[in-house]
Parts: structure tokens; C-alpha cells; sequence
């Protein structure tokens, strides 16, 4: 315990270094990384240094290298964002675009995806089926799409997005009586690109699918998918590390829509809270308690009137979903205590959600390793690669398991360094 003290102040007088070598305050520091000045200061005093994600954040923003926070070094893990997208938010999607288009392809780059980023540009005709699709078929390939991405099937839904988005730009472009609903469900098909490409890590592109995904929700004029589209709006806000605009455009759309919830429908309770889930998820990551716990305790709410857990499209929303988020929410403030001790009834309970099973012992294994325990955190992440292997192998999660390669300096978990190199990311 004292060794880890002691490591945990050489960190935080790194960090302090570093920031005053630089003459900036940690109101600036805290701006940069979206977080409340008091998170600094915690930081450079040496508490809140076991988050590994926290650290990546702060070595980047002061330009420290990584080993000097015992982080392993920075690896290619996944496609990269395009050039400034921190600030994407502030331009225009045209310009994102065409930055976009202007930047060489990443090497690890597939036809699939390629083809999916043609279908966010703006200009650009893709090519549909030919064949006047019905408005049900499209519904039932909207679902589709949605169970590929719960069940962690990201190669295949990357393949199935772009048809799917051509057919259903056609369709809303009609102007047939369906149309509206149509946009509804491009909506969605956007929303669900928006996922994928943060789930690859790919922010930049991201943004051209938040774009489209507002556009067609407006056009739809359908409170809940526009409900849906904000909320993927504020998760690449907060990847953007704008997490206080994130809350506060979940706030802003959540307050036009709760209430009366015993009288509206399970895709609109659904849509709803997984919005103020996103609000929690969004606080959290700015550091603010209060906030956070407000968002819980309003999903909470909500989640009284919806008891089912089920792998549906507008249906993975649930008490057990609120639960994970709480999980989340302790391991972003570094209370891994609370989080093992909320996490652990959620491991006996069934979740028919892989990428929510999967999320659980992610977030397991984070809090482990903000206590130092890095073999109960190895076997909790091969349990999330048992619930979904290709989850498991997205750029955030193999920064933790590279991370927490590097603090076993000892090399005493040769299986946790061999599982490492497994996800081409060696410490």
C-alpha cells in the first residue's frame, strides 16, 4: 500500500510539473480536458491517478510521455480521428467533410468502411437497391441493423450500414406518405453509425454521422428519434472531452420530455432514458457529482414504468441499464469500491444485452485496476471477451489492458502480457 502511495504522488508531481512548466493554470488544464478545476488538483496531489483513462487524457493535453505515468506507450489502435477534430464541433459538417475527404485512408481501413464514410458525405449519391422497399421491410432492417449492434456484430453492421442508409435516403427523399417515418429511420441508421464509428475510435467521422443523424430527426419531426440523435450528439461531445456541453444539451432536451410517464410508450420511456443515462455518463466525466446523481435519480424514475431487459431496437433501457451506468459513474470518480459493490448483483443477473454484459465487466475490470488488482481485472475482461469478442478488441479497451500490462512491472501476470499481445497492443 505505501509502494502505491508513493507512486501515486511521483504521478501527481509529474502531472504538476508539467503543468507549471508549461505556465498554465488548472482552470486551463481542467477546461482542456472538460473536467472542474478540483479534478486537477486532486490529480497532481496524487488521488484519482489509478484511472488509466484519466491519465491517457491528461499525458496528451500536457504533452507528458506516457511511461512517465506508468501508461504503456502509445499504440495504433484503430482508425484515427481526422486532423483538429477536437474542435469538429465548432465548424460546420460540410467542413467536416471535406476533411473527410481530403485525409489518406487509416491503413487498418476496410472497403466496409470506406463505404459507410461515403455515405455521410454530403453531395454524394450512393447506390440503393433500385426497388421502391417498403416502409415495413425498412423497419425491419433498421431493427436489424440495432441487433448487430447489441450482439457486438461490428463487422457485419458495418457492412450492412451503407445499403441500408442509400435505401432508406431514397425512401425519405420520395416524398411519398411515408416519407416522414422514413427520415425516422434514417435517423436511427445514422444514430447507429454515430456508435459504431466511436466504438472504432473514429470521432472525426463520427461527427458527419451526428450531423445527418440531427437532420433526418428533425425532418421526422418524431420527439423520440430526435430525443435518440441528441443523445449520440452528446456522446461525441463527450469523446471530444465537451463534456459540460454535452449536459447541458441533454438537459435542455430531457427537460421538454420527461413527466407523465405512466402514459407514454416504451420506445418513448426507452428513448428518454437512455438520453439521461447519456446526461449521467456525460456529468461524470466533468467531474460533477451532483449532476451525475441527478440524471441517475431521473432514469431511475423512468425505469419504474419499464421492466424488461431486451435486445430490441428502442428496448435497451431498463433498471439493469441504469444500474450499469451507476458503475460507470463511481469508476469515472475512482470510487472503485462502490463500483465492485454495485457491480457485483449485476454479475448474478441475467442481461440478454452482449454489449451490455460486456460493458459491465469493462467496467469491472477498470475499478479492479484502480485498485491494483490486475489479476482479478484480467479475468474480468476474458469474461467480457466471453460475452463479445469483437467489443473486447476496440481501441478503449485495449488501452486498458496495454495500461495495466505496464504497471505489472514485475511481469507476474505472464497470462495478462500474453492476452496483451493477443490484441496487438504489448506494454
Amino acid at each position: 500500500m505505501a509502494e502505491e502511495q508513493s507512486e501515486a504522488r511521483r504521478i501527481g508531481e509529474v502531472i504538476r510539473q508539467a503543468r507549471v512548466l508549461q505556465r498554465r493554470s488548472q482552470n486551463d488544464v481542467a477546461a482542456a480536458l472538460g473536467y472542474h478545476q478540483s479534478k486537477v488538483s486532486r490529480l497532481e496531489s496524487g488521488r484519482g491517478t489509478e484511472d488509466v483513462r484519466t491519465l491517457r487524457e491528461v499525458a496528451q493535453v500536457l504533452d507528458i510521455s506516457p511511461h512517465r505515468l506508468g501508461l504503456a506507450a502509445a499504440t495504433d489502435t484503430g482508425p484515427a480521428a481526422e486532423p483538429g477534430a477536437e474542435d469538429m464541433h465548432r465548424r460546420t459538417f460540410l467542413a467536416a467533410s471535406v476533411a473527410a475527404l481530403a485525409a489518406p485512408p487509416p491503413s487498418t481501413s476496410t472497403t466496409a468502411h470506406h463505404d459507410l464514410i461515403r455515405v455521410l458525405l454530403p453531395g454524394t449519391s450512393p447506390a440503393a437497391t433500385g426497388q421502391a422497399l417498403g416502409i415495413d421491410e425498412l423497419r425491419d432492417r433498421v431493427r436489424a441493423i440495432r441487433r448487430m449492434f447489441y450482439v457486438c456484430d461490428y463487422a457485419e453492421l458495418e457492412q450492412a450500414l451503407p445499403g441500408l442508409i442509400a435505401d432508406l435516403r431514397q425512401a425519405a427523399g420520395s416524398g411519398s406518405a411515408g416519407s416522414a417515418e422514413a427520415s425516422g429511420l434514417l435517423a436511427t441508421a445514422y444514430q447507429t453509425s454515430v456508435s459504431l464509428l466511436l466504438k472504432r475510435a473514429d470521432q472525426g467521422n463520427a461527427w458527419l454521422a451526428a450531423g445527418r443523424a440531427m437532420a433526418e430527426a428533425e425532418r421526422s419531426g418524431d420527439p423520440v428519434v430526435l430525443a435518440a440523435s441528441v443523445r449520440v450528439h452528446a456522446h461525441v461531445l463527450v469523446r471530444d472531452k465537451h463534456s459540460a456541453q454535452a449536459v447541458n444539451m441533454v438537459r435542455h432536451t430531457a427537460d421538454q420530455l420527461t413527466g407523465s410517464y405512466d402514459q407514454r410508450s416504451p420506445r418513448y420511456l426507452a428513448a428518454v432514458g437512455l438520453l439521461l443515462l447519456r446526461g449521467a455518463t456525460a456529468a461524470s466525466r466533468n467531474g460533477d457529482r451532483d449532476t451525475t446523481q441527478d440524471f441517475l435519480t431521473e432514469a431511475k424514475d423512468v425505469a419504474r414504468y419499464v421492466a424488461f431487459d431486451q435486445p430490441d431496437a428502442w428496448a435497451n433501457f431498463s433498471p439493469t441499464n441504469v444500474a450499469l451506468h451507476e458503475v460507470s459513474a463511481a469508476v469515472s470518480f475512482g470510487d472503485a469500491g462502490i463500483a465492485l459493490q454495485t457491480a457485483r448483483p449485476l454479475m448474478r443477473r441475467h442481461i440478454p444485452v452482449p454489449e451490455r454484459r460486456a460493458a459491465l465487466w469493462v467496467e469491472t475490470a477498470r475499478a479492479y485496476s484502480q485498485q491494483g488488482r490486475l489479476a482479478d481485472g484480467y479475468q474480468a475482461l476474458r469474461i467480457a471477451e466471453s460475452c463479445a469478442a469483437q467489443d473486447i478488441r476496440r481501441p478503449a479497451v485495449r488501452e486498458l489492458v496495454a495500461d495495466m500490462a505496464a504497471r505489472d512491472r514485475r511481469r507476474a501476470l505472464p497470462e495478462l502480457h500474453h492476452f496483451s499481445r493477443q490484441l496487438g497492443v504489448p506494454a
